[in-house]
């Protein structure tokens, strides 16, 4: 059998212009087609953490992760990233360790610091702060998920249940700075940098060597796309090009000039944003090209909500994509 690249369902819930009726509509299809994707075979749902924002971009990962664990059985859920500073430490301790359980091991946490400020006010956070409150509440985990007491603001705490994995659920530390890696290497966690920064990487290695603890690097590849399948990208570029570009506008709006992240974009149109090849449509056909190109170091990444696309098309996105693309792969 072929090495295959890691398949990915990736869910932000994003609608442009979201009602009760219609964001319920898009939370009740995410879990269906989570249930889907692991029927056929996927690897990984994908999901992350925003707020303040104007268009439903998910704010309650782990609400969401908890769904897609009871209507699944196999799939993993990873979280990139959960904003951990705005979390409660013991509170997010316990949440973590339940999914864990519920889950038998598939939530994978990648712990972000975030980049809007506007998200550290509505939750009454010192941003600022963000660094200290990020230490403690990593520290806070790995010594909650011990089982055992522990000192917590100056009194003794216990956090039960204990989690299905051990020593701990997997948790990662992610960024693209140098304070992100030396905050991984101290705490001995894994490091995903935002990008791919073979420079950050290799610092990060250095700070393990000095610190003696044993960690590794998720290195996202040189070029992220996100995918949707279609029979005519052209059609599918005219009729819905509005929502990829929508979704790729917001998160540019929040980078700062300086920030890296694997699917920024800078396209200010449809058009730009088709040339970019960071959102890309592509047909079944083209898709098995690609994923025998990317091979086992490298995932695909199918959006099939992306940016608010009609629940109807993103279903169809899939459905070619598990029934055109993943039998092909193993042949």
């Amino acid at each position: 059998m072929p090495a295959l690249p890691v398949t990915v369902l990736r869910i932000n819930l994003v609608d442009p212009a979201p009602t009760p009726d219609s964001l319920s509509a898009r939370y009740r299809a995410a879990v269906e087609m989570a249930a889907f994707a692991d029927d056929r075979g996927f690897t990984m749902v994908q999901t992350e953490e925003h707020h303040a924002t104007t268009n439903g971009w998910m704010p309650s990962p782990l609400t969401f992760a908890g769904a897609v664990f009871g209507a699944t059985r196999r799939i993993g859920v990873t979280v990139s990233a959960l904003i951990t500073p705005l979390h409660d430490p013991l509170r997010l301790a316990e949440d973590l360790a339940s999914l864990d359980l519920l889950s038998g091991g598939r939530l994978i946490t990648v712990a972000g610091l975030g980049y809007r400020p506007e998200e550290y006010a509505a939750h009454g956070k010192d941003w600022p702060g963000r660094g200290p409150l990020q230490d403690e509440v990593l520290q806070t985990l790995l010594s909650a998920w011990t089982g055992e007491p522990f000192t917590y603001r100056g009194r003794t705490v216990r956090v039960t249940p204990r989690p299905y994995t051990q020593p701990h659920p997997p948790l990662l530390i992610g960024g693209s700075s140098r304070a992100a890696a030396r905050r991984a290497a101290r705490l001995g966690l894994p490091f995903f940098p935002s990008a791919r920064l073979p420079r950050l990487a290799a610092y990060y290695q250095e700070q393990c060597a000095a610190h003696g603890t044993d960690g590794w690097v998720m290195q996202p590849p040189e070029r992220t796309a996100l995918l949707h399948l279609s029979e005519d990208p052209d059609r599918t570029w005219a009729e819905y090009g509005s929502h990829l570009l929508h979704e790729a506008r917001m998160y540019a709006s929040w980078q700062s000039a300086g920030s890296r992240s694997a699917v920024r974009s800078s396209a200010r149109d449809a058009g730009a944003l088709r040339e970019e090849g960071v959102y890309r449509v592509v047909t079944p056909d083209d898709c098995v090209r690609l994923a025998r190109r990317t091979g086992a170091g490298g995932s695909l990444i199918l959006h099939p909500l992306c940016g608010g696309m009609p629940v109807d098309e993103g279903w169809r996105s899939l459905h070619l994509f598990a029934e055109r693309v993943l039998p092909r792969l193993t042949d």
